[in-house]
């Protein structure tokens, strides 16, 4: 096929974070922020999309699916998506997996975000080779654990390369449970060679470490090159899990979809038994400010929910919650985790009031779970808006085995 890379595409008023939203996600401001240049007139580099339009062939899959009139609750019910997914491995790296290791993430930061959590405790580190993607760190921050780093260094021919005497050095520290390894590096750029790679795979095993290898970025390579899977240099070692997303190599992110390849099948049904990300955002979505609004409205409220947990929490992810979005209150798991997490989550959403287990999905949960006691003088949304704000004697009181009371 023949494809025009010198077309420019106006992406304005798409609420494309790129081109509508970095304001908000760069320097925590509106439109009322003003710089020397127009926005058109930007180079945007500062979230990882591109400018090239997607391929025919996408678009028309796409359009023959939007034929079909109804967007119901989707997943993998047969074995097409393996195959083709798995036949692209198989051609472009020479690398096979068995069907039954494919799980499936709207992104791979969530899937980060929850791999944490399920692998690490309290008091057990996290390895990144610095310079690191941010979404390590955070990961590691949300879930509670540290973090040790193993600075890539500078070759003569001004290349990066692994310290590996350093990096085994922070493998062999106990407390070491997790490495997390990026292939294509972001942000270096580099491509891995084989023998580095089997050089930190042999340190992985030999300390008997998880690993999460990123390769998001494994198709956006030179002509002439060829991305080597950690996969298949580690062998059949259960610790591994392999990233990646089709969202990235055809520049559809927006579309939320990413493979998670896990060896152990008992960290794979954990995960699978944990997952709870159906129905995220796409690009035919709402916004959450515009969901606030006609919830306004309708004369509701609306709570931002899970936040403390990013892995189930799109603004968690994103790290603040604008005071426009008009939310009522934020919604955590437990009073625990706000006494944990106390400092984050009042850098997240400090002007909101707290509650604690708004979700409950089933008839346990609603009767044995944690319940918020809130001071009103009847039960209506006015009331309850009150009560969140802390207006006139009323109040909420976040975490309590209590029910709505009127005092």
């Amino acid at each position: 096929m023949n494809y025009n890379f010198d077309e420019i595409i106006d992406r304005r008023h798409t609420n494309a974070l790129n081109t509508d939203g970095f304001r908000g996600y760069i320097f925590h401001a509106g439109p009322e922020k003003v710089f020397a240049f127009k926005d058109e007139e930007f180079v945007r580099m500062w979230v990882a999309d591109m400018e090239f339009g997607v391929a025919p062939e996408i678009l028309d899959a796409l359009r023959a699916r939007i034929d079909r009139r109804i967007f119901g609750y989707t997943g993998l019910y047969d074995d097409e998506y393996y195959h083709t997914f798995s036949n692209w491995c198989k051609d472009h790296y020479d690398w096979h997996f068995p069907k039954e290791q494919l799980c499936i993430s709207p992104g791979i930061i969530p899937a980060l975000y929850q791999l944490t959590e399920m692998l690490c405790t309290a008091g057990e580190k996290v390895l990144l080779n610095t310079p690191a993607y941010g979404y390590f760190l955070h990961a590691a921050e949300y879930a509670g654990v540290d973090v040790l780093t193993s600075p890539l260094h500078k070759t003569a021919d001004d290349t990066f390369a692994v310290d590996f005497e350093d990096f085994e050095r922070k493998c062999a520290d106990p407390a070491c449970k997790l490495v997390f390894w990026c292939n294509p590096h972001n942000p270096t750029g580099r491509m891995w060679t084989e023998d580095e790679l089997r050089q930190v795979a042999a340190i992985i095993e030999k300390y008997n470490l998880w690993v999460v290898s990123d390769e998001i970025h494994c198709d956006l390579i030179r002509c002439g090159r060829r991305h080597i899977p950690m996969a298949k240099v580690m062998g059949n070692y259960p610790k591994l899990i392999t990233c990646m997303a089709p969202t990235k190599t055809f520049n559809m992110a927006g579309l939320a979809f990413s493979n998670i390849i896990i060896r152990d099948p008992a960290l794979r049904a954990r995960y699978q038994e944990r997952d709870k990300l159906f129905g995220m955002v796409n690009p035919m979505s709402l916004t959450a400010a515009q969901v606030v609004q006609q919830v306004a409205a309708l004369g509701g409220l609306t709570i931002a929910a899970h936040i403390d947990r990013p892995s189930y929490s799109i603004l968690g992810q994103l790290g603040f919650i604008e005071p426009d979005f008009g939310f009522a209150a934020a919604e955590i798991s437990d009073a625990g985790w706000r006494r944990k997490m106390q400092s984050k989550l009042q850098r997240l959403a400090g002007y909101l009031p707290f509650i604690t287990n708004s979700d409950a999905h089933n008839i346990y949960d609603f009767v044995q779970g944690p319940k918020n006691l809130l001071q009103v003088e009847k039960l209506t949304i006015a009331e309850l808006k009150l009560a969140l704000a802390g207006k006139g004697m009323r109040n909420v009181l976040p975490g309590q085995f209590s029910d709505f009371c009127k005092e």
